[in-house]
């Protein structure tokens, strides 16, 4: 008898040019030892230099999806990244509700690294009001955070702490807000903030030099996905998943992928 086989799935959007998404999702499962399963949501016309057409599947599709998946596989975490329609919304948490569903990271994708918008306006109530009480872990960067607090965006450590501390009176278990935006220009510094009831944690890292970044916040979602589906704490996971995509970014120029803004390495342990 062996021990079951760690599965997660991710509920987002098809990157046609395999760098973020679905495809990034995926990439980061496998490599780190868990198998991936998918619900689309959208598939983007999409390179390294922009978002050209986006497809909506319909909410009845993303449901036979859902429960397909949910009747055969043992999910032991989900991800859910893209989600550009708030019907699209309204059927993911109705139907993870009723499975009872646990270790769910929501990363709210609505821009694309090419700067296109990958959220209707009229979608942001809904996924305030339905996923973010769902939610185990929430890894909004400074924008993103902005755009679920209708606030300005956070210029300092401190409102750092007070967009998390907002964020979680939505529901979520724990914050993680990623602080690769805060003063971009003026430091060397990429501090990202972990926050729940009880503890405050910063994870300083490096800011790195490369304009291969397509996909990170996508891949670091599914990465601590990954660790939940193992069996980790919130915090294992996020330690382990930074540590994952900070060698994926270093390693990224060993990749010749596109003219924009290239993937991340997701398998440079490997490769």
């Amino acid at each position: 008898m062996t021990d079951s086989t760690p599965i997660a799935l991710t509920i987002a959007g098809s990157d046609s040019g395999g760098g973020a998404g679905i495809q990034a999702d995926l990439k980061a499962f496998s490599a780190l030892g868990v198998y991936g399963a998918s619900v689309i949501t959208a598939l983007t016309a999409q390179n390294t230099r922009e978002v050209r057409a986006i497809h909506d599947v319909p909410a009845a599709f993303i449901a036979d999806q859902l429960n397909t998946v949910f009747d055969d596989l043992a999910v032991n975490a989900v991800k859910i990244g893209m989600l550009s329609r708030p019907e699209t919304i309204q059927t993911i948490a109705r139907i993870l509700k009723e499975r009872e569903l646990s270790n769910i990271v929501l990363d709210p994708v609505m821009v694309a690294k090419s700067g296109d918008k990958l959220l209707a306006d009229e979608s942001v109530d809904a996924l305030r009001s339905e996923l973010l009480p769902l939610a185990t872990l929430i890894t909004p960067n400074l924008p993103e955070a902005s755009v679920l607090l209708d606030q300005p965006e956070a210029g300092s450590e401190q409102e750092m702490r007070e967009h998390a501390a907002a964020l979680l009176r939505f529901g979520p278990r724990a914050v993680l807000i990623k602080g690769g935006h805060l003063a971009a220009s003026a430091s060397d510094d990429s501090a990202d903030l972990l926050l729940d009831a009880a503890t405050e944690r910063w994870l300083p890292a490096k800011r790195i030099n490369t304009r291969n970044t397509h996909g990170t916040g996508c891949t670091l979602s599914s990465a601590i996905a990954a660790g939940l589906a193992r069996g980790l704490e919130i915090g294992q996971a996020v330690d382990e998943a930074k540590a994952y995509i900070t060698g994926a970014i270093e390693a990224a120029d060993r990749l010749q992928i596109g003219s924009g803004h290239g993937p991340t390495h997701h398998f440079h342990r490997w490769w």
